[in-house]
């Protein structure tokens, strides 16, 4: 077996782990730090739309030796408006005009030609309504809606309302990063990257409910226990499904990533920019927000509630009694199950701690044989 996979055996049973529903409020500092950031570029800087969704024209040079920069203001200078240039793979130019109509872009491609010395004929024009991208936005609005409501109502038939809660705040806060991320970096708002979007949401949300079902499972039974708290148990379910996060993730970023950096950096191909850099940043923030913002979110809601804190007074209580005889406290992350260790206390003498190992009784061996 490989160390990844040893690694996540040893999760798995509890052997080892880390902390990260213990270290909550430093994860909580970090996204709010990161999602404010967000919020600020994208009121700072805006959205760049494109022409899909504002309407405008683009123009497709054959190869030529100016440089993305020098179309950029030399289509701004024919225009009139402010122009977006990106260098092809095959040499030539895809130039961008927002707010251009049809009587005016014959022109432009006119005085394009001269500045970028290639035949007007060989430009090619497209032009698009803003009527046209109004429609797709209001769709895309209406999805995204439809979505999440969709998702609150399974997740709390499925689990239980506090789970759906976190849930929607993760994927609230995946998609606040990605579009402050679009804002920061400038790239074009098309219907490319609406499609990301929605797509990440999947991914996000993947993550989330293998985590909740492992704190599902979990939670059964925990009330009759004294051995670990509700955030203890959540810890180790989480730990349980963090190596099966971090290769579902990277396997997903790998060929995305391929997209962004060769596709669109490295070849030039625009369109591939607009859907693989929502994809990277949201499945990136998705394996994020489903290890450090789902499940302690979850913990923080459960112990809330009087049973859980009733729990964890007892545990703490127990622990504290423990370590005043001296002696040791069992590991909160053993693998043992909550039945077990509720037979245990039944048969356990007085004085015996719960959690601490006993020796089997020799004669009721006997007797079972």
């Amino acid at each position: 077996m490989s160390k990844l996979g040893t690694l996540g055996a040893r999760l798995y049973r509890g052997e080892v782990g880390y902390d990260f529903v213990g270290k909550r409020k430093i994860w909580y500092g970090i996204s709010i730090l990161i999602t404010i950031t967000a919020i600020v570029g994208l009121a700072v800087r805006g959205l760049t739309m494109g022409i899909e969704f504002e309407g405008g024209a683009v123009f497709t040079t054959p190869k030529t030796a100016v440089s993305a920069s020098q179309a950029e203001t030399a289509a701004q200078a024919a225009s009139g408006h402010d122009a977006i240039a990106q260098k092809l793979g095959n040499g030539g130019l895809r130039i961008t005009i927002g707010g251009v109509d049809t009587a005016k872009s014959d022109q432009i491609k006119t005085e394009l030609a001269k500045d970028l010395k290639v035949q007007a004929n060989d430009i090619n024009a497209d032009l698009v309504g803003p009527s046209w991208g109004e429609t797709i936005a209001n769709k895309a609005w209406t999805g995204l809606v439809v979505f999440m409501i969709l998702v609150v109502i399974y997740l709390a038939i499925a689990f239980e309302w506090r789970m759906a809660l976190a849930a929607l705040v993760a994927l609230i806060h995946d998609l606040t990063i990605t579009v402050g991320i679009y804002a920061l970096v400038g790239f074009e708002v098309t219907p490319g990257t609406v499609i990301g979007l929605l797509t990440i949401l999947g991914y996000s949300l993947y993550d989330t409910v293998v985590v909740f079902d492992g704190l599902k499972e979990g939670q059964k039974g925990i009330t009759k226990q004294t051995r670990v708290t509700y955030s203890e148990m959540a810890n180790k379910s989480l730990n349980g499904t963090l190596v099966r996060s971090i290769n579902t993730t990277v396997v997903a970023l790998l060929p995305v990533a391929g997209l962004l950096f060769i596709g669109g950096g490295v070849l030039g191909a625009g369109m591939l920019n607009d859907i693989s850099l929502s994809l990277f940043v949201g499945l990136a923030a998705g394996a994020y927000s489903s290890i450090f913002i789902a499940t302690p979110l979850v913990a923080d809601l459960k112990e809330t509630m009087p049973e859980m804190k009733a729990l964890k007074k007892r545990v703490l209580a127990k622990r504290a009694a423990a370590a005043a005889k001296g002696e040791t406290e069992q590991d909160p992350q053993d693998e043992a199950s909550y039945d077990d260790e509720a037979d245990d206390d039944d048969a356990a003498p007085a004085g015996a701690v719960v959690g601490q190992r006993r020796q089997p009784n020799r004669n009721n061996r006997g007797k079972r044989r």
